[in-house]
């Protein structure tokens, strides 16, 4: 049974890229709609996240095959190293954020000229620090400044966008970052954090647990209680100008609907070429 896309004929932007990234490419993606064939195979999936992209057999590289706007790193600071991995006994001195994930995209950029896909139009490296905060961004930070050619600026409250956007998750050290007047990251929040003061564009992102706020887990029908509150968040991040993502929801393309049809900005995936395939059979094979 192939499970309906909705707008199936248009390529998905998240909606507060016009609020929080107000650049004239971008906005004139949004305002043309970015018309796409109805073939997955033309499009970019602007609203898929390579969730733990680093445990796929070729980290960012099946995503970008796939064609996945945003990929998420895990990090660990190892001596003057920023190791990728979700666990420390899984940590390899060759398998660094350079290696993995910031000289290729460079690569990528420059012989795309100058973007990972579509001109004007910024991809997603979600960055989890989950060694000690403040020591491992004063090491990223020096990292991100060998890339700043590729990499989005933030600085006095304006954005001077390009072709990646790093959005650092996890134990990110928030007093220290919003002490900067220019940096090359910005951060995620929980929806508590929207209506904060902080320097503007610092948090572009809502990120959540699924399992904090919802009872489903896949099976079964989800609940009208709990979509209402899923479109209610949705909703309440649009309104402030962020995006939002949940982690921990159930991979399934049951669960990718619902997220799809609430709107949600990014679906998190494990499955990056799974997801593809039900969206090509969903844009390809729609029900009569």
């Amino acid at each position: 049974m192939h499970r309906p896309l909705h707008k199936r004929s248009k390529t998905i932007i998240p909606r507060f890229v016009l609020l929080t990234i107000c650049l004239e490419s971008v906005i004139g993606h949004m305002l043309l709609g970015a018309e796409v064939t109805n073939s997955v195979h033309d499009v970019i999936l602007w609203r898929v996240h390579s969730h733990n992209d680093y445990l796929q057999g070729q980290p960012l590289f099946d995503a970008l095959e796939c064609g996945s706007n945003s990929v998420e790193a895990d990090v660990f600071l190892v001596g003057e190293n920023l190791l990728v991995g979700h666990l420390p006994i899984f940590l390899s001195k060759d398998r660094t954020l350079e290696k993995l994930y910031l000289e290729p995209l460079r690569a990528r950029i420059k012989q795309n000229g100058g973007w990972v896909y579509t001109p004007g139009i910024t991809f997603w490296l979600w960055i989890e620090i989950k060694s000690e905060p403040k020591l491992t961004y004063q090491r990223l930070r020096q990292v991100l400044k060998e890339y700043q050619d590729i990499l989005t600026r933030f600085e006095d409250g304006e954005v001077r966008t390009n072709a990646v956007t790093v959005v650092l998750t996890g134990r990110r050290p928030v007093e220290l970052i919003c002490a900067e007047a220019s940096r090359l990251a910005a951060l995620d929040c929980r929806i508590t954090e929207l209506g904060v003061t902080n320097p503007p564009n610092l948090f572009l992102w809502v990120s959540e647990d699924w399992n904090r706020h919802f009872k489903w887990r896949g099976n079964g029908k989800f609940a009208e209680q709990e979509l209402e509150k899923l479109k209610s968040m949705v909703e309440r991040s649009h309104c402030n100008g962020r995006g939002i993502r949940f982690w921990g929801v159930p991979d399934t393309p049951t669960a990718w609907q619902v997220l799809w049809d609430a709107g949600v900005d990014l679906i998190n995936t494990d499955r990056p070429q799974e997801i593809k395939r039900w969206m090509s059979e969903c844009l390809t094979h729609p029900p009569q």
